[in-house]
């Protein structure tokens, strides 16, 4: 938007000629004075058919700054994710000045609920300062502001009734916001069952309030009613840090942009067969032999850091440990220490003959010893990450050839009877592995059973699932695409599932190829309107004839990190995981072309809070609505 000098009352009435006039003496005098001066701009918006109209400003007609059309005009107003039960926003705005802004009255049944709703206050307070130009939150202070702005207050008030304060798949993110206003007191009333909900409200009011230009203050809307819960429990992002790292700050950015979504779930795929950057106290020898160098470690204190940071933010860390395949690099230690081959076909070559890309590596699932370790590993991570709801195993391509060329696994298949080695051999041996993981699991969880999460792989083949995977025990998180067959029969036999459908929603595709030349093997791109569309109903419908709400628990987009380190992860990231928001917040019938205006104005927040997010058009779109269309 333009941030121009203040223009009086008189001044905006004067004819078009005679105010031009005017505003170049002005300028003459700034310019004489040496004085910072913006050049007022000559545009003013009004609302038509829910799109911002830019009208040159003739002192007759009563246009509006932008910032104040885009917070009144179309139903929703600028608001990102999409309210599901009801949305009524004013078409009148009062301006006031940031201090006003208060927590008038907090009610909470617990300190616990109490302290994070007063911690998401203050982030809140600072998205909100963040609307000034620059960032700052600090309006000119040699100011003179109108007597009806200096008077007039903010008051937020926050009920919550419940105590909790970890999520879980039953947590309840609803909240209701209502907006009124007495003369010169602007209420703000939040009801919320929990410390999540109100969490979420708050963002909601962010989104209601903007930069006023010729105040140079806030202005917030002068009524509004907001009834809104997820359709989805689970809207999540995954990033992979093992095969490049990414640092803690670059990290609690990612969380910040999440919270702006209203996302609230962080899969963290922290290790692969490239790196172990998780420093565990009990087995320091995996970051000794795992790390990229000392400096690239995520140590406990970062990781109990990292879990609150998202908490505060409504969201859980969600952490993964993938195995039996996709580990290596940090297990050569294993020899050295008495204990065997940990893992097996390590950065063995040629690549290509024992995993789906360099460098390889399985786990030596014969060796005792690494239930031993992967104990260890799982104690530790449920104490890190812990409370946990949840925990995502990994499992997928697993390469059948790195076992069957494994002389110890050779040995072993031979005495329990299965020398053949045929394809369903090795099935039986890696769901007693998995088996015997989720046991691990549960006695480093200090005996609660939570559901484990893996990826479609050979054991979800068609016939599979059932037969080596528990239903009450497991969730299955789909990454093949959209259409595949095995969809519906995991639907129909009762399994929860998570939607990452790659053809959607794996958001490295569209890029050069890192191994040999052409482009890599999801491609191509998936923009954001290709995100936005990809419902995980309608999926179920096409391929069900049913909906299954209660088995599809949500989504989830993933960056897998091949191709990208912490120089592009915005860029890689937003804005096309707010489209994967407003999808599994909202789940709306429409598709991407009613989202649109919201949707670059979305963007335009996320740049404004710190996020590089990727540009979706020219700036003028932005301020000429509905006007770059095919």
């Amino acid at each position: 938007g333009w941030y121009p000098v203040t223009m009086t009352g008189a001044m905006k009435a004067l004819p078009g000629a005679l105010t031009f006039v005017l505003l170049l003496m002005v300028v003459n005098h700034a310019h004489a004075q040496h004085t910072g001066f913006s050049l007022p701009s000559p545009w003013g918006w009004s609302c038509v058919e829910g799109k911002c109209v830019r009208e040159e400003q003739d002192g007759i007609k009563n246009l509006m700054g932008l910032n104040k059309c885009k917070l009144t005009c179309g139903e929703y107003g600028p608001l990102w994710p999409k309210p599901t039960v009801l949305t009524t926003i004013s078409k009148e705005t009062l301006v006031f000045l940031l201090p006003q802004l208060v927590l008038h009255k907090l009610t909470t049944p617990a300190d616990e609920s109490d302290d994070l709703t007063r911690k998401a206050f203050d982030i809140f307070l600072n998205n909100v300062a963040a609307k000034f130009p620059g960032g700052e939150g600090k309006p000119d202070q040699g100011r003179a502001h109108a007597p009806e702005v200096l008077n007039q207050r903010v008051e937020v008030e926050v009920t919550v009734s419940s105590a909790a304060a970890r999520l879980t798949l039953e947590t309840s993110e609803k909240y209701t916001l209502g907006i009124t206003t007495t003369e010169s007191v602007t209420h703000v009333t939040i009801l919320a069952v929990n410390f999540f909900g109100a969490r979420h409200a708050l963002e909601t009011l962010s989104q209601l309030i903007e930069y006023e230009e010729y105040e140079d203050a806030l202005q917030i809307v002068n009524t509004a009613a907001v009834v809104d819960s997820p359709a989805f429990a689970y809207r999540g992002i995954l990033l992979d840090t093992s095969r490049n790292f990414f640092s803690v700050k670059s990290i609690e950015r990612t969380l910040d942009a999440m919270a702006a979504n209203k996302l609230n779930t962080f899969h963290w795929h922290i290790t692969d067969s490239h790196s172990f950057p998780l420093y565990l106290e009990s087995l320091p020898q995996m970051v000794y032999y795992g790390a990229y160098t000392p400096r690239q470690i995520y140590y406990p204190k970062d990781i109990r850091n990292l879990v609150e940071y998202g908490r505060v933010r409504g969201i859980r860390v969600l952490p993964e440990f993938d195995a039996p395949a996709h580990v290596g690099n940090g297990w050569q230690w294993g020899e050295k220490e008495g204990m065997g081959k940990l893992a097996v076909c390590v950065n063995q070559e040629p690549w290509q003959s024992f995993c789906v890309e360099p460098p390889c590596g399985q786990l030596n699932i014969v060796n005792d010893r690494v239930y031993d370790v992967l104990g260890q590993i799982y104690k530790e991570m449920a104490d890190l990450f812990g409370p946990l709801d949840m925990f995502h195993y990994g499992g997928d391509e697993v390469n059948l050839n790195c076992w069957n060329t494994t002389e110890e696994i050779v040995t072993y298949m031979d005495k329990v009877g299965k020398g053949q080695r045929t394809e369903e051999d090795f099935y039986d041996l890696w769901s007693q592995f998995q088996s015997r993981a989720y046991g691990l699991m549960t006695i480093a969880n200090k005996g609660k059973h939570i559901p484990g999460i893996l990826w479609t792989s050979h054991l979800t083949e068609k016939g599979h699932t059932a037969k080596y995977l528990d239903k009450n025990q497991y969730i299955i998180q789909i990454w093949s695409t959209g259409t595949d067959p095995l969809i519906k029969e995991l639907l129909e036999g009762g399994f929860s599932v998570i939607f990452s459908n790659y053809d959607a929603w794996y958001l490295d595709c569209g890029y050069g190829a890192w191994v040999g030349e052409g482009n890599n093997w999801c491609s191509p791109y998936k923009g954001w309107q290709t995100v936005y569309d990809n419902s995980p109903t309608a999926m179920a419908k096409n391929l069900t004839g049913k909906a299954h709400e209660t088995s599809i628990l949500g989504g989830e987009a993933a960056l897998w990190s091949e191709q990208v380190d912490e120089t592009s992860l915005d860029s890689k990231l937003w804005p096309r995981g707010q489209a994967l928001a407003e999808r599994l917040w909202t789940n709306p019938e429409h598709n991407w072309e009613s989202a649109e205006l919201r949707m670059v104005h979305q963007r335009q927040r996320l740049v404004q809070r710190g996020i590089e997010a990727d540009r979706l058009q020219p700036q003028w779109c932005h301020q000429n609505e509905g006007l770059c269309y095919l």
